[in-house]
């Protein structure tokens, strides 16, 4: 690593600040920044770790009837191929998860749900993100419309449960949160 001011001091060895986060900022993008820092962990070591810092997200598993769920068939262009995933999005700043989670059924679906669940959060990638992602279940579910986001290739479409747990058997199914939002809802 290169000196000058924005490089790493270990300030833990000069005094008061022992248990100081040192953060230097490499990339700051539109959704995600990487920061390299030097953390003081419980066993007093001192480490230096690469962190992607993200806003947060939800996902919602929409049930039209008690056997019905909407999956959507999305391209991802980092894995290069559609995915089948259950609605989900991601936190704009100050938005709130059930804010958030509101406006991302309307607008990867169609629809709009009278019900809301809150089923917990995951941790999808610990070891080097801050992502924390908010689970819902949405039943009561009527048309609604929005605008979709230019950048997204979304198909939604209908599936028995029995239809989910077959795709996920066959490996069709392979999208981390997706598969423990269904999982809390019993689809898998």
């Amino acid at each position: 690593m290169s000196g000058g001011p924005a490089a790493f001091v270990d300030r833990a060895r000069r005094g008061p600040a022992r248990n100081e986060i040192l953060m230097q900022i490499k990339f700051k993008g539109k959704l995600l920044r990487l920061s390299v820092e030097r953390r003081r962990l419980p066993n007093g070591r001192t480490a230096r770790i690469e962190l992607i810092h993200h806003p947060g997200a939800v996902l919602i598993v929409p049930f039209l009837a008690d056997d019905r769920v909407i999956l959507l068939k999305q391209y991802r262009p980092s894995v290069k191929r559609t995915l089948y995933e259950a609605p989900a999005g991601t936190l704009n700043p100050g938005e709130r998860p059930n804010a958030c989670a509101r406006r991302e059924l309307i607008e990867e679906t169609g629809f709009r749900a009278d019900q809301w669940q809150r089923l917990g959060k995951i941790v999808p990638v610990p070891g080097y993100s801050t992502e924390i992602i908010h689970l819902f279940r949405a039943q009561g579910l009527a048309p609604a419309y929005a605008e979709k986001d230019p950048d997204e290739i979304i198909h939604p479409m209908v599936c028995s449960v029995s239809e989910i747990r077959r795709l996920f058997r066959a490996g069709k199914i392979i999208d981390a949160k997706t598969i423990c939002g269904l999982a809390h809802c019993g689809c898998l």
